[in-house]
């Protein structure tokens, strides 16, 4: 069976209020122009999640509910699991093997650097993730939990800074 997993770096955070609890930090005005352009490029793709799970920071809840709003994807049905802050690619992983395998797609929204770590894994040529990239890979397994390289099947990258001119801005 295909599947789907989208990895989303939250958007650019807020530093404004320094005294605030990392988990706590808000969108900044560009995370929260950002995460509305990626989730109308996952749309237009046909990318649409069965599962959106978040970390429980602030700045990653904020950007996986903007992109479910641009995918159609209802906000209520957005899951949060605390393994996704601070956490590491073994328990990602961990996180990804658990899912229903009546899932086709799944759309993780944390952050970085565990992001990159586990783009990375999956291909080696992912070797940074910029606020609110967004990468997909398409597997060929018959379970979540049997997800492996070896089983990947295609892989696309997007960031909002390659698309500039959607902004009004020039590439």
């Amino acid at each position: 069976m295909q599947r789907t997993l989208l990895l989303a770096r939250h958007a650019k955070s807020s530093w404004e209020e320094a005294g605030l609890p990392d988990r706590a930090r808000p969108l900044a005005p560009r995370g929260l122009r950002d995460a509305p352009l990626m989730g109308g490029r996952l749309a237009r793709a046909g990318g649409k999640p069965d599962l959106i799970l978040s970390s429980p920071a602030c700045r990653a809840l904020s950007t996986a509910r903007l992109i479910a709003e641009a995918l159609g994807y209802p906000i209520s049905r957005i899951a949060v699991d605390d393994r996704l802050y601070g956490s590491d690619v073994d328990i990602l992983l961990e996180v990804v093997g658990e899912f229903a395998d009546t899932l086709g797609c799944v759309m993780l929204v944390g952050h970085d650097p565990e992001f990159t770590a586990l783009a990375h894994r999956f291909s080696s040529k992912i070797t940074r993730m910029p606020t609110c990239a967004v990468a997909c890979f398409t597997f060929d397994a018959p379970s979540w939990s049997a997800l492996a390289a070896r089983s990947l099947k295609g892989v696309s990258f997007d960031y909002p800074r390659l698309h500039r001119d959607e902004r009004g801005h020039k590439p």
